[in-house]
């Protein structure tokens, strides 16, 4: 991005870049907090929700947003069906993307009041000093690993 717009601060980068991915200090994706998902039906095929997953606003005109009114009915109701499947299992919506849903991020956490985040940066050098985790195996889903239950004692 920034060698497209070499003229742009870096503030402005970051943001225009985080239309597209996760800055990596809250990357929810790679820490096994967010999901991307659509409906099918029983032969596989995806259903009608009004986009492709991770259309963006200026090719959709905005239909990607969540409670965009300019989809069909058939799409409002898939999209309705995918809402109500997701947030009872807990789940929220990122209301940018009708595809994006997640459980313990940061954004879970303001839209539910958590008090924290469940997944979030972890250190794994620091981790890995204190014997938590191996360098070799170290990932962001294996640092947020629940302690095993012998170790809840």
């Amino acid at each position: 991005m920034s060698a497209e717009h070499p003229d742009w601060p870096d503030e402005q980068i970051t943001a225009a870049a985080s239309r597209y991915l996760s800055p990596p200090h809250i990357a929810p994706h790679s820490a096994g907090a967010a999901v991307d998902l659509t409906l099918a039906d029983a032969h596989g095929r995806e259903l009608d929700l009004g986009t492709r997953m991770n259309a963006s606003p200026e090719e959709s005109a905005g239909a990607c947003y969540t409670h965009a009114d300019t989809i069909s009915a058939a799409a409002r109701t898939n999209r309705h069906i995918l809402g109500t499947a997701l947030t009872a299992a807990g789940l929220v919506n990122y209301p940018t993307e009708w595809w994006h849903w997640s459980f313990g991020d940061r954004y879970w956490a303001l839209a539910t009041g958590a008090e924290t985040a469940r997944y979030g940066p972890q250190d794994l050098a620091r981790a890995s000093t204190r014997g938590q985790v191996s360098p070799r195996t170290a990932s962001a889903s294996s640092a947020c690993r629940p302690p095993s239950p012998a170790s809840r004692t």
